[in-house]
């Protein structure tokens, strides 16, 4: 079991307007979703993606124990959700496991490489299954409930990457 490929990156930036302007009017991104002056999430055309990038405006100020402008994390997808299980238990194993979530479209891992970088492991809901999950009850990103997880879907179910999803 490994990574597949990477999923989505996001930064922290300062100038959220102008920042979604230029992955908009240069790299013609589309918007997917926009916390206006918080966030946005932006995918290139003909992603499958739910976004392939996402930005956090810190502002301009650096406080100390604030985030900087520059890299949050990047996402690395797996194809299966038995192989994010496996995943969980290596990450636990290595003391780098921070955080679980569910994103509705996405179930995902947190954790720290040895020098303190975020990234995330994702396990990608089948496309089919969005629509369902995005309109449960609750908050867009809710604590991974692992027991309605499995139960839900099947270990060696392929989605993304895996299964032949181009992007």
């Amino acid at each position: 079991m490994a990574v597949r490929r990477l999923n989505h990156a996001v930064l922290y930036v300062n100038g959220l307007r102008r920042t979604v302007d230029f992955y908009r009017d240069v790299l013609g991104m589309e918007v997917r979703i926009e916390v206006p002056g918080q966030a946005a999430f932006l995918r290139a055309p003909g992603s499958v993606n739910d976004h392939d990038l996402g930005v956090f405006d810190i502002g301009a100020g650096h406080a100390d124990g604030r985030p900087h402008v520059g890299l949050y994390h990047l996402a690395w997808e797996v194809g299966t959700l038995g192989d994010l299980v496996a995943m969980r238990e290596k990450l636990l194993a290595a003391g780098a496991l921070v955080g679980e979530s569910d994103h509705r479209v996405s179930k995902s891992l947190y954790a720290k490489d040895p020098s303190g970088i975020e990234f995330e492991v994702l396990w990608r809901v089948p496309v089919e299954d969005w629509e369902a999950e995005m309109a449960r009850d609750g908050a867009v990103t809710l604590p991974l409930d692992w027991r309605r997880t499995l139960d839900r879907w099947p270990t060696d179910q392929l989605t993304g990457s895996a299964a032949g999803s181009p992007t």
